[in-house]
């Protein structure tokens, strides 16, 4: 039984080192890579006591090089943590209704190009949304336009500031992205 997870990240892996850690004791999934396009993440000194594989990479080497390693790890599911690049069509393809994300907002609100972090929660905030939260979808073609797998809403406050929003989208990713994989995984 294949019950490798891979992830990408692209900042500084909070979500990644969830992941890891959730699935640390289980015996029928775990995280064996993890592929980075920022050489300035501090990630890698997370995984010091750790089985976990770290890969960085290039952004000219996603279509080539790190394409033909995910096709020998075989990983039973791909999550985007906070990996902000565009996902090639060839992956899609290639590992079909295998390759998820979790994006910091409600969507179809707020997504798309460049819709990120704080830029996402800037906007939530002068558009006076009274809530937003988190969506776990398939990646497809498009940003953020994949099959919705999950969401959960929370309040905005009055006195939310894009940080504070940033914080409790954070503890809700935590909570619940793990839990969703770990489900989704069983399912496959």
């Amino acid at each position: 039984m294949n019950n490798k997870i891979v992830v990408f990240i692209s900042g500084r892996g909070s979500n990644a080192i969830n992941i890891i850690n959730y699935f640390s004791n289980n015996d029928d999934f775990y995280v064996s890579h993890v592929f980075s396009n920022n050489k300035h993440s501090d990630f890698v000194n997370h995984l010091k006591n750790t089985n976990v594989q770290y890969f960085l990479f290039k952004d000219a080497e996603i279509s080539g090089k790190v394409f033909n390693e995910l096709k020998k790890i075989k990983p039973k599911l791909i999550i985007l943590a906070g990996f902000l690049k565009k996902i090639p069509l060839s992956y899609i393809k290639f590992f079909k209704n295998k390759i998820i994300n979790i994006h910091p907002s409600l969507l179809p609100k707020y997504g798309g190009k460049g819709m990120y972090g704080l830029n996402i929660h800037k906007k939530v905030i002068e558009n006076k949304e009274a809530e937003t939260g988190i969506s776990i979808h398939y990646v497809s073609e498009d940003y953020d336009s994949g099959k919705i797998i999950f969401q959960k809403k929370l309040k905005v406050d009055k006195y939310d500031t894009p940080e504070k929003l940033e914080e409790k989208i954070h503890k809700l990713e935590y909570q619940y992205f793990p839990k969703v994989i770990e489900s989704l995984l069983k399912k496959i």
